[in-house]
């Protein structure tokens, strides 16, 4: 397994100036998740925390449920780098294995929006979810969090490729916060955590990145009330966060922000606004 970053020369052009120097770039590489030996998925990420991304994806997935549905994970003898990773589990999955990711295939023929948004509610019941319908929000604690996350990103400040999630209490603070070249993988990684160390489900998941639907997925089957992206929605991320309860929040940047479903998690008005004069 490489590390998180690597140096390699470029040339750079800017103003008509030509400016040769050596740049640090955020690593990729495959890491391939088995299941009692069989292959589960495999996935690009940012090496480090595997384990935690591992946990968050099969929890995500349906699965495990707790990390007590896991009896061991380890990297796999043989091979010569550490990107396989192998779970061997303590109990029959919540889901049947189909030796694929469930999520990644719902753009099959036959599905629709309704069925993928179905599948994730069955996982979300699987978990016995918490419900947060009393958590709430100010827009001060989301961009707090948000803060939060971009001073954690400090391979994204050496890079800049790599995308940040991270969990935070119902009054901003950072928790967790996990970086990957993939969004999802941030997503997992974070998530993973507060399955390894049995944590209750966190009231707000802020992540860098767009609203899609898969993000919208793991927050949900992981009992989070709040999720909180920097970009825009997917129209499909809006319809699942609205049918499963979930508080969806867009564009949530230099003090503004967009409550796209379950408005009510969110106060009126920022406790930290400025009076008006």
């Amino acid at each position: 397994m490489a590390g998180r970053s690597a140096r390699r020369p470029v040339t750079r052009y800017r103003a008509g100036e030509v400016d040769r120097r050596v740049d640090t770039l955020a690593v990729e590489e495959p890491l391939e998740i088995r299941v009692d030996g069989e292959p589960f998925t495999l996935t690009m990420r940012t090496p480090g925390d595997d384990v935690e991304l591992a946990h968050g994806l099969l929890r995500s997935e349906g699965v495990i449920t707790s990390r007590e549905d896991v009896q061991v994970m380890r990297y796999c003898s043989d091979t010569t780098t550490l990107n396989v990773l192998d779970v061997a589990l303590t109990r029959a999955p919540g889901v049947p294995l189909s030796g694929q990711r469930n999520l990644a295939s719902y753009g099959g023929c036959g599905l629709c929006g309704s069925s993928t948004i179905d599948a994730v509610a069955e996982r979300v019941l699987l978990g016995s979810r918490v419900e947060h319908a009393d958590v709430e929000v100010d827009p001060a604690a989301i961009t707090r969090a948000l803060d939060g996350l971009r001073e954690a990103q400090t391979l994204f400040a050496k890079t800049g490729g790599v995308h940040g999630a991270a969990v935070a209490s119902a009054q901003g603070e950072v928790l967790h916060a996990r970086e990957d070249v993939g969004r999802h993988n941030a997503v997992d990684k974070v998530l993973g955590r507060l399955v390894l160390d049995d944590a209750p489900p966190a009231p707000l998941l802020v992540v860098s990145s767009r609203a899609s639907f898969e993000i919208v997925a793991k927050a949900a089957v992981a009992g989070v009330s709040v999720l909180a992206c920097v970009s825009a929605p997917s129209s499909l991320a809006a319809d699942a966060a609205d049918q499963l309860g979930l508080t969806l929040v867009a564009f949530a940047r230099d003090d503004r922000l967009t409550v796209v479903t379950s408005p009510e998690r969110v106060r009126q008005g920022a406790a930290d606004a400025p009076a008006a004069s």
